[in-house]
């Protein structure tokens, strides 16, 4: 038998994923001097991940990644196995039979939740539902949201929660010339929402908005973004963080941005960036009717400051809310996992075991899955040179006898599994362009999987 990564004994992998980590660890392995074959499956007919899904129709220039992802589609090696769902089409244990190495990169899928009594009542929400939902996401098509109600709450000061909160406040003429999935755009041009809280548990210098999504809302056509002046006033700790050169300039910057938030006339809706609270519980009796938010104060020294309740409560009338204070990865079933981390365990990439920590032949992790969620798209590039450096230093330790693609394809066409490739993918872009066209959209979305693999029958 040859060596496994020879011309004669070719590398093959599975990665599962087809969002940003999983195609730069697909890149970071085409790219090796290694002869490899890489299978990246995707549980979706449509590839890209959140950078298709999560990333806020209104920022088109984010998507422009989809571009770096082509061309890794185009070498030679490379094969898209879409519409697969590890877990239920194939089980990782099969997975690992047919491939030399397996890397999981299906990124963090779910919101952490907030602990608090109420949390579950309709009109309470993940980001990840409106996200998913706005972008035309199939698991989240169905989703409903009330925009009956004038106001809604969301929880966190990330780029997520900036996210939901422009997209509730942009009128819909700031949206209909975006790839903004059209159930999400009627359903919005019906909304009574008047004013949108978005509520932080620590102070505006540790807010973790980036620059730009910040003074987006410097410049929202039918909303003004307001900020009481005196939440601005900073405890000592926070000023010296503030004038600490090791900050950077996004804080100082995002502070000047708060500054600017005053009232502007003519404006129909209001958003205000509420400080130093932390929800603690939510009440109503069918459905949700106001958050009780605790009080915080600030305490410790620079960049270690702590949030602690005060003991002092408000209640804010609303009728939707979302919570947005981080994303955790999901568990497959046969692949091991931190629960409490919403990660699977690894070292360098290397998939570790749960109990005893010892490293797992042949099964990797790249992304947020394996880190936790953070940092932005072009993160997971790095990521993923780890992870693949890992792979090929262990490429002598690997199993020598994989069927491949083949083995997986036989073993699906005898499930039913319809798999959709790349050049597949491509027809139904393309029929998403078309139909965007007479709209002015760049692309009308498909929103359920049939519709896309309609598309291909036709």
């Amino acid at each position: 038998m040859s060596q496994v990564g020879t011309e004669a004994q070719p590398l093959r992998v599975a990665v599962v994923g087809a969002g940003p980590s999983g195609f730069y660890a697909t890149e970071a392995l085409l790219k090796s001097d290694v002869p490899v074959c890489v299978d990246l499956i995707e549980r979706l007919p449509s590839p890209y991940g959140l950078v298709r899904s999560g990333v806020a129709p209104d920022h088109p220039k984010l998507k422009q990644a989809i571009e770096v992802y082509k061309k890794v589609a185009e070498r030679e090696g490379f094969r898209l196995l879409g519409n697969v769902t590890v877990g239920e089409d194939v089980t990782p244990q099969e997975l690992s039979e047919c491939y030399h190495a397996v890397i999981y990169a299906c990124g963090a899928e779910t919101d952490r939740r907030l602990g608090i009594d109420g949390e579950d009542l309709p009109g309470s929400h993940t980001a990840t539902e409106f996200v998913g939902w706005y972008n035309g996401h199939p698991d989240y098509r169905d989703r409903e949201f009330d925009f009956s109600h004038e106001t809604a709450v969301i929880i966190g000061q990330g780029n997520v929660a900036a996210d939901v909160a422009r997209i509730l406040s942009k009128s819909v003429d700031e949206l209909k010339h975006t790839d903004i999935a059209q159930h999400a755009l009627d359903a919005l041009a019906e909304s009574r929402i008047r004013t949108i809280a978005v509520v932080g548990r620590r102070g505006p210098v540790q807010a973790k908005f980036t620059g730009k999504e910040l003074r987006e809302f410097l410049e929202l056509e039918n909303c003004q973004t307001l900020i009481d002046p005196a939440e601005l006033e900073l405890n000592e700790a926070s000023a010296a963080e503030l004038e600490d050169q090791k900050l950077g300039a996004v804080p100082r910057k995002n502070y000047e941005s708060f500054q600017q938030m005053t009232p502007k006339e003519g404006k129909s809706r209001t958003c205000r960036m509420m400080f130093c609270r932390s929800p603690v519980e939510i009440l109503g009796d069918a459905r949700i009717e106001c958050v009780v938010l605790e009080r915080n104060e600030l305490s410790g020294e620079p960049f270690s400051q702590r949030a602690s309740g005060t003991g002092e409560t408000e209640e804010l009338e609303c009728g939707l809310l979302f919570r947005s204070i981080g994303y955790r990865g999901v568990s497959i079933e046969g692949v091991p996992f931190y629960d409490s981390w919403g990660v699977i365990p690894n070292q360098a990439g290397r998939i570790l075991e749960e109990q005893d920590g010892a490293v797992v032949p042949g099964l990797y992790t790249t992304g947020w899955i394996k880190r936790g969620p953070s940092g932005i798209i072009g993160t997971n590039r790095a990521c993923a040179v780890e992870t693949v450096g890992s792979l090929l230093e262990d490429l002598n330790s690997l199993p020598e006898d994989r069927g491949g693609t083949e083995a997986l394809l036989a073993l699906l066409q005898g499930r039913g599994t319809r798999v959709v490739e790349f050049s597949e993918w491509q027809k139904i872009d393309a029929e998403e362009v078309r139909l965007g066209e007479p709209k002015g959209k760049p692309r009308e979305k498909f929103t359920r999987r049939e519709e896309m693999l309609a598309v291909l029958e036709s």
